[in-house]
């Protein structure tokens, strides 16, 4: 466990375990929606499967960017709006709040837009 806020590992427990996350719960999400029948989870799985290897990827270069890292934490903050709106749609018939589900598509785009500077605007090595 790392204890020290200044470890420049840091960022890349963070992206790295929340990339490992999203691909744990892509599966429980296809699982729950082939045995379930449940439409939003089918929607959830493959978002949370396409993020997962890009977060394990950014978690790598994070220590070396700041624009991984934001990157990273825009397409996490994204997901968790998007997914979550759809997925408490799912379970209670409601929205999470209005335009929780667009607000989290715009702040994946803007992630994913970031993650693309990543090589811009990267520390020596």
């Amino acid at each position: 466990m790392i204890s020290d806020k200044n470890d420049p590992r840091a960022p890349n427990i963070l992206l790295s375990t929340l990339g490992g996350v999203c691909g744990a719960l892509a599966i429980i999400a296809y699982a729950a929606s082939a045995h379930s029948g449940a439409s939003q989870l089918g929607i959830i799985a493959p978002l949370l499967l396409g993020h997962a290897p890009a977060l394990l990827v950014l978690s790598i270069f994070a220590p070396l960017s700041r624009a991984a890292l934001l990157g990273g934490v825009l397409l996490i903050v994204g997901l968790m709006l998007f997914c979550g709106s759809l997925l408490y749609l799912e379970l209670i018939g409601n929205r999470l709040f209005p335009y929780s589900a667009p607000l989290g598509g715009i702040l994946m785009i803007i992630g994913w837009l970031t993650a693309s500077a990543t090589g811009w605007f990267s520390k020596k090595a």
